[in-house]
């Protein structure tokens, strides 16, 4: 019997490209995306004792592919370190082979690697997140215009209260999907690599770079700079991971040595934002895609409650295109999406918190804090991403019954717009004999006739009753929340 975690009990990620993006093949790929990029960085650099030739960034970038490595293996061996970084390392130096193995891993340290794996991985996952997130919005637009007059009951603390229209309710939940969509893409745009060797101070690539030259040294047979460099890069290091070159001091290439010129160039390589400081106990990035990610939990969880109201058997007012069967009654076609939506909208703020509580990290190098991130973003990533699929899918194919809507309406036979019959009746009856007649009022208790007996032919009856009537400014609202368009500021 397999282990594996295919999400028996996670179901509403299940098959989502967001799903696939954070495997443990992806995760793993990301790391030897990371390590390729550090050995071309070292090469893209000018000048020193030491050089990489750009030939063994092509070899580790070569070598460096998820299906040639043992995963299960590099599992196990994790543990005895404390992170995957360290057999990976190891497994890595093997498989370039003599030619390359000086260049793997030259003075970054394990969350070196591990951070810039979990920026990639998020901002790989995130292009689904706002893929989905941008239909949502587009699908939503149409539902706001087309039912920008379709009156419904505006319901408040789940009674009805005035009347609205359903085109409101989608233009708002097309703003919240606009909104977690900006702050998504703002998020990724600012994801960093992390570049800071042992303890934040560059310390080790200033070290490695005031080498000797060995640029032209032949494949098999490095200079003694290059046997210490690889015998670091395989050495044991501890649970936050740092081999022992790590710790070389050095400032060479002037006072700030030649760290930040690889900084740049590790995140040109990335594809990452390059990073004002090493950031291994500044967990902002982690922090505020955190929130961003749990924002939008909520903003598709809000959408969700609703379609979950409406669509209750007494209410009938929408209805997902394909509902989900039940084991015992085969009259029932329950909201699955909306379902799948409002789990993750539940479940997204106490993964976020594990991420904020993560701030508070000790020394220049953490110990459980950094661990605690790991699987809790990638859940956080996966919940999100699969709410993302589902709401573009449930919006698409989202039943509206206007008939229902305008029904539901008339269930209280005018009391509904109470709140207009108050404003007229007062300078008719007085205020005070206005609100006690409308407070006597109930559903289905002639309240057309006890308005006729108090005010006979002195207001428009008909009118003043039509909850089509009083809508408000809802129309106008729609119309100026369609105008706004992604990432544009509200």
């Amino acid at each position: 019997m397999t282990s594996a975690d295919l999400g028996l009990l996670s179901a509403g990620h299940a098959g989502s490209a967001v799903a696939a993006a954070t495997g443990d093949e992806a995760f793993l790929q990301a790391l030897l995306d990371a390590e390729a990029a550090l050995t071309r960085a070292w090469a893209s650099l000018a000048g020193g004792g030491f050089h990489v030739p750009e030939q063994a960034g092509l070899w580790v970038t070569e070598a460096a592919r998820a299906e040639r490595f043992d995963l299960p293996s590099l599992v196990l061996r994790a543990r005895e370190g404390g992170n995957p970084v360290i057999p990976l390392v190891a497994d890595l130096t093997a498989a370039v082979g003599d030619r390359a193995a000086p260049y793997v891993h030259l003075g970054a340290t394990s969350q070196d690697i591990m951070d810039t794996a979990l920026m990639l991985v998020a901002h790989r996952a995130l292009g689904a997140v706002l893929s989905d997130l941008a239909r949502t919005a587009g699908a939503l637009a149409v539902l706001a215009a087309e039912h920008r007059d379709t009156p419904m009951p505006g319901r408040t603390l789940t009674q009805h209260a005035v009347p609205t229209t359903f085109g409101l309710k989608a233009a708002g939940w097309r703003a919240l999907a606009l909104d977690a969509h900006d702050r998504l893409l703002a998020v990724r745009r600012s994801l960093p690599a992390q570049l800071g060797g042992a303890a934040g101070t560059m310390a080790a690539f200033s070290a490695i770079s005031e080498g000797p030259a060995t640029s032209a040294v032949p494949p098999g047979s490095p200079g003694p700079a290059l046997v210490e460099v690889a015998e670091s890069s395989k050495s044991s290091e501890g649970p936050g991971g740092s081999g022992s070159l790590e710790g070389s001091a050095g400032s060479g290439g002037g006072p700030a040595g030649v760290g930040p010129s690889l900084v740049a160039g590790f995140a040109r390589e990335t594809g990452l934002a390059e990073p004002v400081l090493p950031w291994h106990v500044l967990r902002t990035p982690v922090a505020d895609l955190g929130g961003a990610l749990a924002f939008t939990a909520g903003a598709l969880g809000k959408m969700a409650a609703d379609v979950l109201v409406l669509s209750r058997t007494e209410i009938g007012e929408v209805s997902e295109a394909a509902g989900g069967g039940s084991s015992a009654m085969p009259h029932k076609s329950n909201p699955v999406r909306a379902t799948w939506i409002a789990a993750a909208a539940r479940r997204a703020p106490a993964l976020a918190a594990v991420l904020y509580g993560a701030l508070a990290a000790e020394d220049e190098r953490p110990s459980g804090a950094w661990h605690a991130e790991w699987q809790t973003l990638r859940d956080l990533l996966r919940l999100v991403g699969g709410a993302a699929r589902d709401a573009a899918d449930l919006v698409e194919g989202l039943r509206v019954d206007r008939e229902r809507m305008r029904a539901n309406l008339d269930l209280t036979g005018g009391l509904i717009v109470s709140e207009r019959l108050a404003a007229e009746l007062t300078p008719v009856l007085g205020k005070e004999r206005a609100r006690a007649l409308l407070a006597g009022a109930s559903p289905g208790q002639g309240l057309r006739e006890a308005l006729e007996q108090a005010v006979g032919d002195r207001l428009a009856l008909d009118d003043l009753l039509d909850p089509t009537h009083y809508l408000g400014s809802a129309p106008a609202l729609v119309d100026r929340a369609l105008r706004r368009t992604p990432g544009e500021t509200p």
